[in-house]
């Protein structure tokens, strides 16, 4: 069945490239990060999709919506304030789970599948992962100098529970053939004009055939919300974003390298610059290789920038960390913007692919201005940077960033 025809047997009606309008709250002040380019503060807008709070908007047409800080107040990131991303806006204003598939096909495989959700439901066993999505392009707006793309802030990305079977299993009751080297995977979502290139990807076979690579039918103990994939999509805990397809209709281990635009020509970077240890070796080349796995980071929550303290007031300074899932190791904190740094204390371990959370309390001793920096590191070693490694798309950004409080 053609995408188009699946997509009509979903809705039960013609496929429509909207979905419903968002309310707009232009009254509302957009929390924007500092250091975006000048001209983000006056495009930015809050507004509220279907099922979601207030989100940042960056363009509405295809949907992409930034969290606000206040969406890390804890370890996992409620539904109605996960951030949302698209590339195409061929999006279905609703999808009958009843009627909706997934098609398990392709020249690796001995037995074509088509499952309903009743069918992953019943039919698998059901596994939670705590993992962390985030956008590739993460941060990208920090840039500096700044590149093309959505001018993502602090806010694309979320941790959540996510719970549904192994594709693995999926993938053995297919019949998985010993010759398989990727799975391509497709969803829901389209491009408007025929002439733009449908969001397609594969993965490698050894990605998808890893414990904890599933396909998620809830998230944080309920329905993905329409705009995070429901009524199923892919979890790659670990590797960025690109690869987590949302509205999952099909999955096709082949027994060559995918050619598809939006792996040969996108998701992109330098060979070498970053340090990568899942590289993507079917897709690689002399010049460019995948953006695959997460690089280690971390996020100031608490104070806010510019919050106001007391010489002599304790303050306690908080955030999470991540990274591809080696584990966080430790947390460092300066007060005194870089010339001295303490440990921070770790907090509960949610899972190596989750946010970690940390906390650091410090007593300031003068007025004015303090800083405060935060930086990672997991257990391979891995640290966050001081200064960015730039690249033409704004991905990897995890420099170290200052929070300012000040002191009175």
């Amino acid at each position: 069945m053609q995408r188009r025809q699946f997509l009509q047997a979903l809705a039960g009606t013609a496929v429509l490239p909207s979905f419903t309008p968002v309310t707009a709250f232009a009254a509302e002040r957009v929390p924007l990060t500092y250091g975006l380019p000048a001209g983000a503060y006056g495009d930015a807008q809050m507004a509220s999709l279907p099922g979601k709070r207030p989100l940042i908007e960056w363009t509405a047409r295809p949907p992409n919506y930034e969290a606000p800080m206040a969406a890390f107040a804890t370890p996992v990131t409620p539904n109605d304030l996960f951030f949302v991303r698209y590339h195409l806006a061929g999006i279905p204003p609703q999808i009958d789970r009843q009627q909706w598939r997934i098609a398990v096909t392709g020249d690796s495989i001995a037995t074509p599948l088509q499952l309903s959700f009743q069918d992953l439901q019943r039919d698998y066993e059901q596994v939670d992962v705590t993992a962390v999505l985030q956008c590739s392009g993460s941060r990208r707006g920090l840039s500096d100098p700044h590149v093309p793309g959505v001018q993502w802030g602090l806010g694309a990305m979320g941790n959540a529970v996510w719970r549904g079977p192994r594709v693995k299993d999926i993938l053995a009751k297919a019949g998985l053939k010993p010759g398989a080297v990727e799975v391509v995977v497709n969803g829901a979502d389209g491009p408007v004009l025929t002439t733009t290139p449908d969001f397609v990807k594969s993965i490698p076979i050894a990605k998808a055939l890893d414990e904890n690579t599933i396909v998620a039918l809830q998230m944080n103990g309920a329905a993905l919300p329409h705009f995070n994939g429901y009524p199923a999509r892919l979890i790659m805990p670990g590797w960025t974003g690109t690869y987590w397809m949302k509205h999952l209709i099909s999955m096709e281990p082949v027994s060559k390298p995918f050619d598809g635009f939006w792996m040969r020509a996108a998701y992109r970077i330098p060979t070498g610059m970053f340090p990568t240890v899942q590289i993507f070796q079917t897709q690689e080349n002399a010049m460019t290789t995948p953006i695959t796995e997460m690089v280690v980071n971390s996020l100031i929550t608490s104070p806010a920038e510019g919050a106001h303290f007391r010489v002599g007031e304790p303050v306690t300074v908080t955030g999470f960390a991540w990274d591809g899932g080696y584990g966080i190791r430790s947390v460092i904190v300066s007060t005194d913007n870089g010339a001295s740094w303490r440990e921070a204390t770790l907090g509960n371990d949610l899972g190596r692919y989750a946010f970690r959370p940390w906390t650091y309390q410090f007593t300031p001793q003068a007025a004015g201005n303090q800083q405060i920096l935060a930086s990672a590191a997991n257990r391979l070693g891995e640290t966050q940077v001081r200064t960015l490694i730039f690249n033409g798309a704004g991905y990897h950004n995890n420099v170290v960033r200052p929070t300012t409080i000040v002191i009175a």
